[in-house]
């Protein structure tokens, strides 16, 4: 990972959750949702929660008096999240290093993480402070893509933006978010934290959007790869303009969708 691989600034944060969050990230949200909230627990933390896709989908799924407290690295996008979901007061907002939990041990039930552990630049210490924070019996369920070749409007745009810079190509969703996926490595990381039981669920969906040009926004535009592409002096409205059409060959010229992957993992001590 590379330090630009952890800058969601400016317009960023916005077109994420206008564009990616509907194509690839909801079902997700929801499946995740639905596995956190299972045992009724008392105490959640959710690490890296981005612009809140899983924030929405978990609060109305805990109990009046469950504790949510839901922290990011990166206060843009935590800034974000915060203006789509109502005040509510057990749910707590705080800006926080995945790798240096500022909360005691044994404070949570369930700590969860979707798509965020991907960017932390040292794996095995944020799983040892996800660890740290839980209860006994507790559970942490991360989640990350699976190779980017599984997941097929992603993998569409980087090979026509690999169409225009061949010599030095883009490798954000490549080398990021769809970099951590080999099972044993993960259950590894895991075991090196301290985590004793491991289990690892694939899950398939399909990520769709109403046409080309918000696939291609959503992936140029919405993500670090947009500062690849700045870095490069690239005009991100051609650069979107090439991926769009590329994502109509292959995919039709209206509403289009393709197959996409993520492992879900759950860890306990």
């Amino acid at each position: 990972m590379q330090e630009g691989d952890k800058l969601f600034a400016g317009s960023i944060p916005a077109l994420y959750d206008r564009f990616l969050v509907p194509l690839i990230f909801e079902a997700a949200a929801e499946d995740m949702a639905a596995r956190v909230a299972e045992g009724d627990p008392a105490a959640v933390l959710e690490i890296a929660a981005g612009t809140g896709v899983v924030t929405r989908a978990l609060a109305p799924r805990l109990g009046p008096e469950c504790r949510y407290v839901v922290p990011d690295l990166n206060q843009p996008m935590l800034d974000h999240a915060r203006s789509r979901q109502p005040e509510v007061p057990r749910l707590v907002w705080q800006a926080a290093d995945a790798l240096a939990l500022p909360f005691e041990e044994a404070s949570f039930d369930v700590v969860c993480c979707q798509f965020g552990v991907m960017f932390f630049p040292d794996r095995v210490a944020g799983f040892r402070e996800a660890r740290r924070v839980l209860r006994p019996g507790g559970r942490f369920i991360l989640s990350t893509w699976d190779r980017l070749e599984l997941s097929e409007l992603p993998h569409c745009v980087t090979r026509a933006v690999d169409e225009l810079y061949p010599d030095d190509p883009p490798r954000f969703l490549e080398r990021t978010p769809h970099g951590y996926h080999d099972p044993e490595r993960i259950r590894s990381d895991l075991a090196a934290a301290g985590f004793g039981s491991v289990a690892v669920d694939f899950l398939d969906a399909i990520s769709a959007a109403p046409r080309a040009w918000d696939v291609a926004t959503a992936f140029c535009q919405g993500t670090p790869m947009r500062n690849e592409l700045e870095a490069r002096g690239a005009s991100l409205e051609a650069v979107t303009a090439h991926a769009a059409r590329a994502v109509e060959r292959e995919y039709g010229a209206g509403p289009v969708s393709g197959r996409i992957r993520a492992l879900v993992v759950t860890a306990m001590p």
